[in-house]
């Protein structure tokens, strides 16, 4: 696979016809795709949990009350108990992988302690879990239409309303779902 096939910093936007729960009508971030397989956070499955649970869980004493009140998402299936920050700027953290100039993804700690202190990254998006694709399984996918992908717009992956990325990540490629059907079909 070359540069130009991978789908790095791209939305994944599921099909209408996707019908496994995980990943019906959402929107994935691909955080980093390469031959070993794929990465990806769900942007739009808002859990019903705020960061505030988190931080007790976690024994996090200080934390701003605007800052307990973040919203947390279920990133993907995978590893569900396991905590990543979606963020712009990218910043000084722990463990962070950088996914482009600006945008990381963090999994340590030290994140969410300045998040809870409100000094944090500009933007951000807590999740727990991610969506995991293994040596081109992926490509399959995309293959057998499951998937539209293009540029991921960071207006949407943190500004937007959870319940309106679907379609507003399908829309900046020029797609309206409405119009799509959920029936595969073969010429």
């Amino acid at each position: 696979m070359n540069d130009s096939q991978h789908l790095t910093n791209q939305f994944l936007i599921a099909m209408p016809g996707l019908e496994d729960p995980n990943f019906f009508h959402s929107v994935t971030y691909i955080c980093e795709h390469n031959d070993q397989g794929a990465l990806g956070l769900v942007i739009n499955r808002p859990l019903d949990m705020q960061l505030g649970e988190i931080l007790q869980h976690i024994k996090l004493q200080h934390s701003e009350p605007e800052a307990r009140q973040i919203q947390v998402h279920l990133g993907g299936p995978v590893q569900q108990d396991r905590g990543f920050v979606l963020h712009e700027p990218l910043g000084e953290w722990e463990a962070t992988l950088k996914v482009t100039d600006r945008i990381g993804i963090t999994s340590s700690i030290d994140i969410l302690q300045a998040i809870a202190k409100n000094e944090g990254p500009e933007r951000s998006l807590i999740t727990l879990g991610y969506a995991g694709w293994g040596a081109g399984q992926l490509e399959q996918e995309m293959a057998e239409n499951a998937w539209l992908s293009g540029p991921a717009d960071p207006d949407i992956l943190f500004n937007s309303p959870d319940e309106e990325r679907w379609k507003a990540a399908a829309a900046s490629l020029g797609v309206d779902l409405d119009l799509l059907s959920g029936e595969a079909g073969h010429a």
